[in-house]
C-alpha cells in the first residue's frame, strides 16, 4: 500500500530527527565517542535524504498508482477493500512466519551500554594506532614511497622532516624535477597520498560538507591552470641564439654545460662524457638549441611554432592530471594544519619514548576509550564525580604529559626540566628546561617586553633577561651608530705632493716620521 509506506516515511523521517537531536545534545569527553556521535548523525543524515527522495516520489505519483489506491478507498465498499488487505497482510506472515517486526523507537534511540551497542567497533576500525582516532597522521607508508622516488633516493629524509615538506613539489624542498614527474611511480605516490588526505578529512569530519570543498579546489585549480599559474608547471623559458660559454659553479672544477654539473676531478670529468646520461643531455640541449635558433631566424613562424609547442606542453593530459594531484594536497595540508602541527609534536615525543612506553601508552589509550561503553548508565556521574577529586600521585612534582600523568624521571632529567630560567622582561616568569627557555625569546612576551622598554630590534638581545643590562646594550648601540654618524660626517681629508689622499690623522703622521 502506497499510503502505508507514505506514513511509515514520515514516522521514519521524525524518528531520525529525534535520534539526531537526542545525540547533538551529548557532549562526550573522548575523541573516540565523539566521532562516534558525529558517523551516526552523518549516517542519518544520509538516510533523511534517501527517505525523503522515496516519500517525494510517492507525492509526485508519476504512473498514478497512489491516486488509483485513493479512489479504490473512496469510492468503494470500505469493508470490502478493508478485508482484501487484511488476507494480503495475513498471506504475507504465512509466507514467513519469521519476519522480525521493525520498531522505529528502538532502532534510532541511544541504547544504554548495558543493551550491547556496539556502534564503536565501526570507528575502531576506521583508524590505526598512530592515528589516535584523527589525532594525528600516519604517513608512514607514504614516506618510504617517497624515498623510492627518482630524485630522492641519494638523500636522506627522515619522518619528522617529511611531516614538513610533503606538500612542497617545488625546489628547494622537493629535488624531483620536472621530467621525473611524468613517471608512473610519482603519479601513483602523489595520487596515494592526495586519497589518504581526502579519506582522512572524511573520517575526522563527517558533518562538514566536504564535496562541496573539494568541488571549489578543483574550480581553482582550473583557472590556474589556464592562467599558467600552478606551482612548477609554468611554461619552461629556454634561451635564443647560439648556445654562449656559461661559469657556473663555484669555478674551481670543471662545469659541463649539458649536465648542468661541475666535476672536481678531470678523469671523472673526461668518464662521463661517454656515458648514457651525458649523451641524452647533450642532445636534448642541441635540441633546444636548434629549436631557438629556428625561432630567431623565421620571425613570426617562429613565434607561432614555440606558441603552439607551449599549448601543447600545457594540454599534455598526464602533466595536468599530476599538477592537480599536487594541487589537491596543498590544499588537503593547508586545512589540516594543526593535525600536522600536532603530528610531528607526537613524534618528537615518541622518539624519546621506548618500546614499552610506547605500547602502554597504546594500552592506555584503548583502555580509556573503552571504559565508558563498559560501565552502567546510573554509575557514569559518581564515577566521573570520583575521577575529578581522585588525586594523582606525584611527589617529585613532575610536569603532566597529554593524558594527564606525570612524565617520566629519566625524561624530566633528560630535558633538564628542574633547572629554572628567570627572566626579569618578562615579569619575572620562570621558565622551566633550557628548551622553553631558548624558545621564549621569540615569544610574544619577551618581544612586548622589550618593547615597553624602547628596544626595537630584539634579534640582538638574545639570552638578555635583566632589564638593566638590555637598557646598557641599547644605549651603546645607540652611541655607537650616533659616533659612526658623525665621525663619518667630520672626516678631514688631506693630500700629499704626490696627489695621495688620505685621512688627517695618517697624513700628520706620515710627516712626523718624515715620510712626506
Amino acid at each position: 500500500m502506497l499510503l502505508e509506506d507514505q506514513r511509515f516515511l514520515h514516522e521514519d523521517l521524525e524518528r531520525l530527527e529525534q535520534g539526531i537531536s537526542d545525540r547533538v545534545l551529548e557532549d562526550p569527553r573522548q575523541i573516540r565517542d565523539r566521532l562516534n556521535r558525529d558517523h551516526q548523525i552523518s549516517g542519518f543524515l544520509n538516510r533523511i535524504q534517501q527517505q525523503s527522495k522515496r516519500l517525494l516520489d510517492i507525492y509526485n505519483d508519476t504512473e498514478g498508482l497512489r491516486t488509483k489506491e485513493i479512489q479504490s478507498i473512496s469510492t468503494g465498499d470500505p469493508f470490502d477493500e478493508f478485508y482484501k488487505h487484511l488476507n494480503g497482510i495475513k498471506e504475507f506472515h504465512r509466507r514467513y512466519p519469521n519476519e522480525p517486526v521493525e520498531n522505529l523507537e528502538r532502532a534510532y534511540k541511544r541504547k544504554a551500554p548495558g543493551e550491547g551497542e556496539s556502534a564503536t567497533a565501526e570507528i575502531d576500525h576506521m583508524f590505526t594506532g598512530e592515528e589516535a582516532y584523527g589525532r594525528f597522521l600516519d604517513l608512514t607508508r607514504l614516506h618510504e614511497d617517497y624515498l623510492n622516488l627518482p630524485g630522492v633516493q641519494s638523500r636522506r629524509v627522515t619522518y619528522l622532516q617529511y611531516l614538513t615538506i610533503f606538500d612542497h613539489f617545488t625546489p628547494p624542498h622537493c629535488p624531483i624535477k620536472r621530467p621525473e614527474k611524468t613517471t608512473d611511480q610519482y603519479f601513483n605516490y602523489v595520487g596515494n597520498l592526495g586519497e589518504y588526505l581526502e579519506g582522512f578529512l572524511r573520517r575526522t569530519r563527517p558533518l562538514e560538507d566536504l564535496d562541496k570543498t573539494f568541488t571549489s579546489f578543483d574550480q581553482q585549480f582550473d583557472k590556474a591552470w589556464e592562467a599558467k599559474e600552478v606551482p612548477g608547471w609554468g611554461p619552461e623559458v629556454q634561451s635564443a641564439g647560439p648556445a654562449a660559454p656559461i661559469t657556473e659553479g663555484t669555478g674551481e672544477g670543471i662545469w659541463c654545460p649539458d649536465c648542468a654539473k661541475e666535476f672536481k676531478n678531470e678523469n671523472v670529468y673526461k668518464n662521463h662524457l661517454s656515458g648514457k646520461k651525458h649523451v641524452k643531455a647533450t642532445e636534448i640541449r642541441k635540441a633546444n638549441t636548434s629549436a631557438a635558433n629556428g625561432t630567431t631566424n623565421g620571425g613570426v613562424n617562429g613565434r607561432s611554432a614555440i606558441k603552439a609547442s607551449a599549448s601543447s606542453t600545457a594540454k599534455n593530459p598526464k602533466e595536468r592530471a599530476i599538477a592537480q594531484r599536487e594541487w589537491r594536497v596543498r590544499k588537503y595540508a593547508s586545512t589540516m594544519e594543526t593535525v600536522r602541527s600536532d603530528t610531528r609534536v607526537n613524534v618528537e615525543r615518541r622518539q624519546g619514548m621506548t618500546e614499552r612506553e610506547r605500547q602502554q601508552e597504546l594500552d592506555t589509550l584503548f583502555a580509556e576509550s573503552a571504559e565508558p561503553s563498559l560501565r552502567p548508565s546510573g554509575a557514569a556521574d559518581d564515577d566521573s564525580d570520583s575521577s575529578d577529586n581522585e588525586k594523582i600521585y606525584n611527589p617529585l612534582k613532575l610536569p603532566l604529559a597529554w593524558d594527564g600523568k606525570p612524565i617520566p624521571y629519566w625524561l624530566y632529567k633528560l630535558h633538564g626540566l628542574g633547572v629554572e630560567f628567570p627572566c626579569e622582561i618578562c615579569g619575572n616568569f620562570v621558565y622551566m628546561g633550557r628548551r622553553a627557555f631558548d624558545k621564549h625569546f621569540n615569544e610574544a612576551r619577551h618581544i612586548y617586553g622589550l618593547k615597553c622598554l624602547g628596544i626595537t630590534n630584539t634579534t640582538l638581545f638574545r639570552e638578555i633577561t635583566v632589564i638593566e643590562d638590555a637598557l646598557k646594550l641599547w644605549d651603546k648601540i645607540a652611541r655607537d651608530k650616533k659616533k659612526e654618524k658623525t665621525g663619518g660626517e667630520n672626516v678631514v681629508q688631506m693630500e700629499d705632493a704626490e696627489g695621495n689622499v688620505m685621512p688627517e690623522k695618517v697624513y700628520y703622521d706620515l710627516q712626523k716620521q718624515g715620510l712626506l
